[in-house]
This record gives C-alpha cells, structure tokens and sequence, in this order.
C-alpha cells in the first residue's frame, strides 16, 4: 500500500495534536499542558494504540504525544502502522524505568521525546510543560520522509552488521581503519537536538572503532536519559560509548556522551593529557548540554586536531563555537539541511561561513575518516577533501 502523505496545513492554524496514553490523569495532564498555548488545540484523546491507530486516520492530527506502555496495542506497535502507511510527527512521553525504550521508539521513526509528567506541582513540572510545547510547535518545520529514511537506514546497518556485509563507504578504501587506536591524535565534537539520538547512532555504527579520536557528544536531551542513550549506543556500536564523567580522560576510540543536565568541556590537550569536564549549566543558560560550549573548549585545547560536527536540530546551538573553532584551524562539518530531519542549527552554521564541508548523513564518516587520516599523518586542520571553494547547502559541498 502506499504511504500517505502528511497534512499541510497554514503556518497561521493552530497545531492539531492527538493524545495517546492509557491513563486518564496523563491524557488530562498533557492536554492541560498543551492547551495553555493558544497555538495548539488538542483533537484526539486515546487509550490504547489500536484506538489511536483509528484517530489518527480519521483526524489526520499534525502531531502524536505517544505513551509506550499501553493495553491491546502498545506504542510500539502503533509506531510500526503508523509509519507504514500515514507517518505523523511522534513525541513519546516517557517515564525514567521506560527509557532504554525511548531508543527504541526513536529507532522506529517517532520524532523526539519528553519525560512523563507527575503528579507533584514543581519546577519539573513546567519545564516539562515548556520542553513538550516548544516540541510540538516545531512539528511544521521538521522532514517526516526524513525521519522514516533514518529509521530504515538503522534497520539496514543492523541487517549488515548481522550478515557480516560491510558498508559501500568502507570497502578497503582506508587502511587505516584496521589498526588499532594508539595515542589520542585529534578529537571529534558532535552537536545535535531533535533528530539527533537516530544520526548518532547511525554515524558511530557506520565508523570503525580504531580511530585515533575521542569522540565527545552535546545531544539536547532531559536528564538521566544520557546514560540509557550511551548503554545502548554501547551495545550497538563498535565503540566503548560512556556517560562523561567529570575529570575522565580522553582515549581514542571512546565516545564520551554529555549527561543530560549537564555541559562537557575539554581541558588540556596534545601534547598534554586531555580530560573532560563535566560543569553545571550556567545561570539562564536555556540549552543544556551545549554545543557551543563543547566546541570553544576542544578548539582551545585541540586546535587544528579538533574536528566539530553540527548535526539535526532546531536552533544555532553550535555556531559560535564552530565560528571559534574555524579560527584556531579546526575542521567543521555540517549534515545537509536538506537531508536533516530539523534543518537549523546546521543552517545556522552553514549561514555563519565557516563549514567546511556539508554533506548528507551518509557522507560524514568519509570525510570523519579523512580527517583522522591527517591527524595520524601529522597535518590536520586542512579541508578534508583539500579543496578551497566556499560551502554552501549542498550536499558534499567544501569550504
């Protein structure tokens, strides 16, 4: 059968968004949540997959708040129809013991999540509230057919990695990849938001594990989910994958995700030993963990050996810090914005002018690969593909 398109409605109407959870009190809560913006309006309330499953065809709503843990279908189920035959933007809402199947939903094609709210007025409480609404809002500017493309694509690396198939990106074609990470040579600095958990997870299993880079991750993500999120990439991937822990130190061939209430930043570097730091956010500060913050302190302590890589997500996070890191020499990258599921913060840094490649998903473990090519061969800091012409929004264009 084919796929129905999604619904394309006016920027000026109002977001129409199903609601799908088992519990009265939840349903209740959300919509609470959701109706103190004028901007939205609650359509749909569902029980169970099966009835959502029935609204969600009849209503044609532009978003889903979606429990997992529900009677005669779960949301997993749900997931699997919906993207079959009528993708819609999916925000799980997750209680703490459910969030290894967060992933696991991402996975599926749902868009993003919140934490599920509880029935205790507080400060979590609202922000919550704040996290689902500005979720919701940005359902118009995200790519749907994207969403279901990353899902598809993790299916495929799992058949491949099951099969014993290797990628048509890493045939032979550097001999590097086969030896076994020695000395810290370069690091690479990854920033994502919405759209981000199912990129990463497809960037790291598509690279080999003998870099000679640490990898360190600001995923904009709620706290105490980063460590379920790193555990899985763990099992997944071939790299040692931890939750960054204050003072650790950077070794080739880990990736070091940034806990969810929390910055990372890098202290020291080559020809030093190069740690991480796990800081509380600053006053006010409105993006936890930061990009920006992550990228300032690796392009100070690495140089030309930092390579900063701005990924889906909706904003600038990552911009300034990829302005600084060009200035010291490092290398920046940017997913496409036509082929991210959320276009602006690579946009924003694209904008800036100081990306030096912009390339699809796909695409970025090459030019990763390049760059820890230099870095092994002493002359990092160059275009990892050597060319002078300006990036543009182009896929695989160069600085």
């Amino acid at each position: 059968m084919d796929i129905l398109d999604p619904p394309q409605r006016a920027a000026g109407q109002k977001v129409r968004v199903l609601v799908v959870d088992d519990s009265a009190y939840n349903r209740q809560t959300i919509t609470a949540m959701l109706e103190t913006d004028p901007m939205i309006e609650v359509i749909g309330r569902a029980s169970n997959g099966k009835e959502a499953l029935r609204q969600a065809f009849d209503l044609v709503p532009d978003a889903i708040t979606l429990d997992l843990e529900m009677p005669e279908m779960d949301g997993f189920a749900f997931l699997r129809l919906l993207m079959a035959k009528r993708p819609l933007p999916v925000i799980v809402v997750s209680s703490h013991s459910e969030r290894d199947n967060v992933f696991r939903a991402l996975e599926l094609g749902a868009m993003d999540f919140i934490a599920k709210p509880g029935r205790h007025i507080g400060p979590d409480l609202r922000t919550i509230q704040d996290d689902l609404i500005a979720k919701i809002r940005m359902v118009r500017r995200l790519s749907v057919v994207r969403l279901l493309a990353r899902a598809q694509a993790l299916v495929e690396q799992r058949l491949e990695r099951t099969t014993g198939e290797v990628p048509a990106f890493d045939s032979g074609r550097y001999e590097a990849a086969a030896q076994t990470p020695g000395p810290l040579l370069g690091l690479l600095g990854v920033a994502a938001s919405t759209g981000g958990p199912p990129a990463i997870q497809q960037l790291l299993c598509a690279l080999p594990s003998s870099l000679p880079l640490a990898i360190l991750v600001a995923q904009h993500m709620p706290a105490r989910f980063t460590r379920a999120f790193a555990a899985r990439l763990d099992k997944i991937c071939a790299f040692q994958v931890v939750e960054a822990a204050d003072d650790q130190i950077l070794r080739p061939g880990v990736v070091y995700i940034a806990p969810g209430a929390a910055n990372i930043e890098v202290e020291g570097g080559p020809p030093g030993v190069a740690r991480v730091r796990v800081r509380p956010p600053r006053p006010g500060a409105s993006i936890v963990p930061s990009g920006d913050l992550l990228f300032k302190t690796a392009a100070d302590a690495f140089g030309p050996r930092f390579c900063a890589l701005v990924l889906t997500g909706m904003g600038s996070d990552g911009r300034e810090g990829a302005e600084l890191a060009r200035r010291v020499g490092a290398t920046v990258l940017a997913e496409d914005p036509r082929t991210a599921v959320m276009p602006g913060m690579p946009s924003s840094a694209i904008d800036a002018g100081v990306v030096d490649q912009v390339l699809a998903l796909e695409e970025l473990p090459v030019a990763i690969q390049r760059f820890a090519d230099q870095c092994r061969g002493g002359a990092p800091g160059t275009s990892p593909a050597g060319s002078a012409a300006p990036a543009s929004s182009s896929a695989g264009s160069e600085r």
